[in-house]
C-alpha cells in the first residue's frame, strides 16, 4: 500500500480523501492534491510524491519527464528511480518542479484508464 499524501501518513485513508489520488478523481483535484502533499526539500525517506513516482509511474512509463525552465537546469526525463532520488537528494531537483511533474504523469494515467473503462 502507498503511503498517505500528508506528512506521518504511513498509509493511503479513504476517510481523509486528500490523502489519496483515486481513479475517479478529476485533472484539478490530482494537481491540488499533489500540489499540498509532502515533499519536503531532499528529503526521500517517507517522501510520498517519490513513493508514487517509483510504485506508479515508473512501472507504467518507464520514465518520468520533468520540465523546468533553463534556468533551473532545463527539462530532464528519469528513466531510473535511483537517479530521480539522487537528484533529489542533492537538491539538482525541486519538490516545484517535481510535483507538477508527479501531477501531470497521473492525470495522464486516470486518462487512459478512464477513457479504457468507456468499451
Amino acid at each position: 500500500m502507498l503511503p498517505g499524501l500528508q506528512q506521518g501518513q504511513e498509509k493511503m485513508s479513504k476517510s481523509d480523501p486528500s490523502s489519496s489520488i483515486f481513479m475517479e478523481d478529476k485533472k484539478d483535484e490530482v494537481i491540488r492534491k499533489i500540489q499540498e502533499a509532502y515533499c519536503p526539500l531532499k528529503i526521500v525517506q517517507g517522501n510520498p510524491c517519490l513513493e508514487y513516482i517509483k510504485f506508479i509511474i515508473f512501472p507504467w512509463s518507464n520514465d518520468f519527464k520533468v520540465e523546468r525552465s533553463a534556468a533551473n537546469g532545463g527539462d530532464k526525463t528519469y528513466t531510473s528511480h535511483e537517479e530521480l532520488i539522487a537528484d533529489y537528494a542533492e537538491e539538482k531537483l525541486h519538490p516545484a518542479d517535481l510535483k507538477p511533474a508527479l501531477s501531470k504523469a497521473l492525470n495522464k494515467i486516470l486518462q487512459v484508464i478512464a477513457f479504457s473503462c468507456l468499451f
